[in-house]
């Protein structure tokens, strides 16, 4: 096992590169600072460049996965962890292909979750768990400009961020894709005509979720087959956050569906 012993070495700036959008771009690879996060990523296919293990910080015995290894100090781990209790593993990973309009036609799922313009990477993550947890077996990114490999996005996840399953679409295009399929579109609203306990979830349906400020603008709305909210008792609270609520859309339209088979 190789050991690294400066910040300067080539690898310790690749990593703090890979850290921004455009050096994730330009590498073609991320980083993962989580073991849990790594072992899925493998079981889902991604190839590791290398790995930077630190004795002082293994406390567990943690088994490493079949890649070249470089021994590091705690110091080295602490400067470029992402987490504020460093793992004692990170690991670069190869990126795979972006999913796009083009590979739209591979798309067979019942039941598929459309994120439109969303900003923020951990609700984006979270939404994907959920998704994954309710059997949404498609995922469309639309009009959103963060890659997939943000830190907060992965870790969010659990690691769902890794499944084969998302695509990163324009609103037009995912418009003429879901009435070309004949996905009935759930458009979620705070002033939605139907709850999302009036809404029948057992056809192929599109759950279609907004951002927290604006929610989805108008055309959406006007595209959609219905508009849905989630009804509400509290005195000051009239809307949820956005991961929150695409997880009650989501699981609604699970337990019809288990109730219904």
């Amino acid at each position: 096992m190789e050991r690294i012993l400066s910040l300067q070495n080539p690898r310790v700036k690749q990593i703090n590169k890979l850290r921004d959008k455009k050096g994730r771009e330009s590498e073609k690879r991320f980083v993962i600072d989580y073991e849990r996060d790594l072992e899925r990523a493998v079981t889902c296919g991604y190839a590791i460049d290398y790995l930077f293990y630190c004795p002082a910080l293994d406390h567990n015995d943690v088994t490493l996965p079949a890649a070249p290894v470089y021994e590091v100090s705690r110091e080295i781990m602490e400067k470029l962890s992402y987490r504020e209790n460093p793992s004692p593993v990170i690991a670069v990973i190869k990126q795979t292909q972006h999913k796009d309009v083009s590979y739209l036609h591979e798309i067979s799922a019942s039941y598929i979750l459309g994120l439109v313009n969303l900003q923020k990477p951990g609700n984006i993550g979270a939404l994907l768990r959920s998704a994954d947890a309710a059997g949404f077996k498609a995922v469309l990114l639309i009009d959103i400009a963060l890659d997939l490999y943000n830190p907060n996005i992965i870790r969010s996840s659990t690691g769902a961020v890794f499944l084969n399953n998302i695509y990163s679409i324009s609103s037009a295009t995912a418009i003429d894709f879901l009435h070309s399929k004949t996905y009935k579109i759930v458009a979620a609203a705070v002033e939605g005509e139907k709850s999302i306990f009036e809404v029948d979830f057992t056809q192929k349906s599109a759950v279609i979720m907004g951002t927290e400020d604006r929610g989805l603008d108008a055309h959406w709305l006007s595209q959609s087959s219905s508009r849905v909210r989630i009804p509400m008792e509290g005195v000051l609270s009239d809307s949820l956050n956005v991961s929150v609520s695409g997880a009650l859309f989501m699981f609604e339209a699970l337990r019809q569906r288990l109730v219904s088979s």
